[in-house]
C-alpha cells in the first residue's frame, strides 16, 4: 500500500539525479583530443543505440528488484544464477579498482598544475628512478594514505567532498561561459575551424585507422556510464511507468546536446594540431592545456598584453587544478570503500572470506579495503615500472579503465532476456514487449558494447603494441577468470561437505 505523505521524486528532479549521476565534463575534452570534432558523430551513436535502451532496461531491473539490496548483484542473481551475479558484479568491482589505478596518477598530475601551473609531471625524478617509476611509488603512497583515513570513517571528509564538488561544477560552467566569451571577442571565428572533414575524420594520428575508430565507443560509452545507479530510485518516482521513460530521454537529449556542444568550445581557442599534438600532450593533462590556453586567448580577445594572457592563462590553470585536487581527494576516499561494501552486502556472506566481511568499529570494510589497496598498488608498481613512456603509460590506464567500466553491462544486457522470462516478477515498468523484440534489442545494444571493447583491445596489435593490448584487456578477463575459478572452487567445496 502506497503511503499518500511519502514524498514522489518528480519529472524535473529525476532528469537533475541522472544528469548528476553520468555526466562528465572532463569526458568532452578527452573526446575532442582524441578525436576532434568527429567524436561528436559517436557520442549521437552511442546515446542512441546504448544510452537510452540500456537505460530503460536498467529501469525495469530497478523496478522489479526495488527491494532487494545488493544492486547488479541481486539484478544478476533474479534473472540469471548466483555463478553469473558473482562474476559479473566481481568485474564490476574490478571496474572500481582499475579506477583507482588510473585517477591516482591523474590525482599527481591535478597536483603538479595546481602548484605550477601546467604539468611537471614527467620531468620529475628521484634517485635512480624514471618520471614514470617516481609517480608509480608515489601514487602508491596517496593510496595509502587514503586507505588509512577512509577506514577510519567516511564522516571526516564530507567538507572536502562538498567542496570538491563545488569547483567541479564551477569548473566546468566557467569553461563554457568563457568559451562563449572568446567565441564572441574573435567575432564568431574558431581557432579549430569546423568543416565536414573534421567532422568524421580524426586529427589525432592514433585514431585514424577503422578499428581505433570504432574503438572509441569505449570512451563513448564511458560518458555514458553509470545508467545502473539511477534506476535504483524507481520505487520513489512519480508515476514510474511514464516519468522514468520520459526523464531518460529529456536526460540523454541534454547530455548528448551538451557534450556535442562543450567539444565544438574545445575548439573555439585551441587549435588540435596547434597545440595538442605536442609529445608532452597526453589524457592526464589535455584539461589542463585546453584550459591554459583558454586563458591566454582571453587575455588575447580582452587587449592584454602577451605576459598578462600568459598568467591568465596559468591562474585558469591552477583553478583547474585545485578543482581536480579537491574533488580528486573526496572521490578517493569514497572509491577505496563504496564498491567494495556494495560487493560484500550483495553477496552471500557463504562465498566471502570471514575476515574480509568483517567490519571495523567504523562501519568499514578494513581488511577488504587493505586487500583491495595492495591489489592495485601492484598494478601501479607492474605497469610504472615497465618501461613505458609517459603518454602510452596514461593511454593504457585509460583504456583499461573504460574497457573494465563497460565489461559488467555484457553481463547486464545479456541477462534481459531471461529476466523477461521470469513469470513471479511485479513489473511496474515495462520496457518493450514481445520476444522478438527483447532478443533483437539484446542483440543491438550488446554488440555495441562488445565492439567497442574488442576494438579497443585489438587495436594495439595491429601496430605491433603487445604490451598496451594486454594492459587494455587484463582487467576484466583476468577479474572475470578469478572469480569463475574462485567461484567454482566453493561450489566444489559445498557439494564435498554435503
Amino acid at each position: 500500500m502506497e503511503d499518500g505523505n511519502s514524498t514522489k521524486i518528480k519529472l524535473g528532479s529525476l532528469v537533475l539525479m541522472i544528469f548528476s549521476a553520468i555526466f562528465g565534463f572532463s569526458n568532452s575534452i578527452s573526446a575532442f583530443y582524441q578525436m576532434g570534432y568527429s567524436s561528436i558523430m559517436w557520442y549521437i551513436i552511442t546515446a542512441l543505440l546504448f544510452f537510452l535502451p540500456s537505460a530503460l532496461i536498467f529501469a525495469e531491473y530497478g523496478a522489479s528488484f526495488k527491494g532487494i539490496k545488493g544492486g547488479i548483484y541481486s539484478w544478476l542473481e533474479g534473472s540469471t544464477n548466483e555463478k553469473v551475479a558473482f562474476i559479473g558484479t566481481f568485474i564490476w568491482l574490478a571496474a572500481w579498482v582499475i579506477w583507482l589505478v588510473s585517477s591516482t596518477q591523474f590525482f599527481l598530475v591535478s597536483v603538479a598544475t595546481a602548484i605550477w601551473g601546467h604539468d611537471t609531471t614527467q620531468s620529475w625524478h628521484f634517485l635512480n628512478l624514471s618520471s614514470t617509476q617516481l609517480l608509480g611509488v608515489l601514487e602508491v603512497v596517496f593510496l595509502v594514505i587514503v586507505t588509512y583515513c577512509a577506514a577510519r570513517g567516511i564522516d571526516k571528509i564530507k567538507v572536502v567532498s562538498n567542496i570538491g564538488g563545488f569547483f567541479t561544477l564551477a569548473i566546468a560552467i566557467g569553461f563554457t561561459v568563457v568559451s562563449l566569451l572568446v567565441f564572441i571577442l574573435n567575432k564568431g571565428q574558431l581557432a579549430e575551424p569546423v568543416t565536414a572533414q573534421s567532422l568524421v575524420h580524426s586529427p589525432n594520428p592514433a585514431f585514424q585507422s577503422p578499428i581505433a575508430v570504432v574503438s572509441f565507443i569505449v570512451y563513448a560509452l564511458f560518458a555514458y556510464g553509470g545508467l545502473e545507479t539511477t534506476s535504483g530510485v524507481i520505487d520513489s518516482v512519480d508515476k514510474p511507468e511514464k516519468t522514468y521513460p520520459r526523464a531518460l530521454i529529456i536526460a540523454m537529449i541534454i547530455m548528448t546536446f551538451l557534450y556535442v556542444f562543450n567539444i565544438l568550445m574545445c575548439g573555439v581557442a585551441t587549435n588540435w594540431k596547434g597545440q595538442l599534438a605536442g609529445k608532452n600532450v597526453d589524457l592526464a593533462n589535455v584539461e589542463y592545456i585546453l584550459i591554459n590556453n583558454l586563458g591566454i586567448e582571453t587575455g588575447h580577445g580582452l587587449g592584454l598584453s602577451t605576459e598578462a594572457s600568459k598568467n591568465l592563462g596559468l591562474i585558469f590553470a591552477r583553478c583547474a587544478g585545485w578543482a581536480d585536487v579537491l574533488s580528486g581527494i573526496s572521490a578517493a576516499f569514497l572509491m577505496v570503500y563504496s564498491p567494495v561494501k556494495s560487493f560484500i552486502e550483495g553477496c552471500d556472506k557463504r562465498l566471502l572470506p570471514k575476515n574480509l566481511v568483517k567490519l571495523n568499529k567504523h562501519n568499514m570494510p578494513e581488511r577488504s579495503m587493505w586487500l583491495q589497496a595492495a591489489i592495485v598498488s601492484i598494478i601501479i608498481l607492474f605497469i610504472s615500472f615497465g618501461g613505458n613512456a609517459a603518454s602510452q603509460f596514461y593511454t593504457i590506464l585509460m583504456d583499461m579503465m573504460n574497457v573494465s567500466s563497460s565489461a559488467p553491462y555484457l553481463f547486464l544486457i545479456a541477462a534481459y532476456p531471461f529476466f523477461k522470462k521470469k513469470k513471479d516478477l511485479d513489473r511496474p515498468f515495462v520496457f518493450i514487449e514481445g520476444k522478438k523484440k527483447v532478443w533483437l534489442t539484446t542483440i543491438v545494444v550488446w554488440l555495441v558494447v562488445a565492439i567497442g571493447i574488442i576494438f579497443t583491445c585489438v587495436q594495439p596489435l595491429f601496430t605491433g603494441d603487445y604490451q598496451t593490448s594486454f594492459w587494455t584487456a587484463i582487467g576484466p578477463v583476468a577479474f572475470g577468470l578469478i572469480a569463475y575459478f574462485y567461484y567454482t572452487y566453493h561450489e566444489h567445496k559445498e557439494k564435498t561437505v554435503k
